[in-house]
């Protein structure tokens, strides 16, 4: 294997990925200028042959599915170590998907229907924008900053949190607040 490049944040990586058409892409959903997940999307839209493996420190029972679904091959924790890096990054180029054998177990049991329903359950029902913006409001982003961000309307930011609300049985906008800011306050911590 052999490093062919590197890059500071989203727009320089897909400008990478473009000039230097590697095989295997990794990646973190925490990056400069740019939404992770979004790069992966990029990534897969733009060069379907690249084989991406996200390396996170995000809680893999949150984040793994979205990247999975997102065209990642691949999640695997900062944490689990360099053995588990070079077993991960040979399975995705070998064509296989890899995560935690924990993760492993969650899916096969909720396949299963046997799996015991999860704290942060609801929020995994969010799509990933709703996502997107349920972390804006745990940083403390306004509507307008969100919408600034995100390249939406301020009302398309409202609806967006109105479903949050909706998918998270929360009666008003400050409980929603408040409870987005608990939980980035719990991610913080992982």
């Amino acid at each position: 294997m052999v490093v062919c490049g590197e890059a500071e944040n989203a727009p320089q990586a897909l400008a990478a990925v473009k000039e230097l058409q590697p095989h295997l892409v990794l990646a973190d959903l925490t990056m400069p200028r740019g939404d992770g997940l979004e790069f992966i999307k990029d990534v897969r839209s733009q060069h379907p042959e690249v084989v991406l493996l996200v390396v996170s420190m995000h809680d893999e029972a949150l984040y793994a599915q979205r990247a999975l679904r997102a065209g990642a091959r691949g999640y695997i924790m900062k944490n689990e170590g360099g053995e588990k890096l070079v077993e991960a990054v040979r399975q995705v180029l070998q064509g296989k998907t890899y995560v935690s054998e924990k993760m492993s177990g969650q899916a096969l049991e909720a396949f299963s229907g046997r799996s015991p329903q999860a704290e942060d359950a609801t929020i995994g029902e969010l799509t990933d924008r709703e996502f997107e913006v349920f972390q804006l409001l745990g940083q403390g982003q306004t509507t307008r900053q969100i919408g600034q961000r995100l390249h939406l309307s301020m009302k398309t930011v409202e609806t967006h949190r109105l479903h949050i609300r909706e998918k998270l049985h929360i009666n008003s906008g400050p409980a929603l607040i408040q409870y987005a800011v608990r939980w980035a306050g719990t991610q913080s911590l992982l």
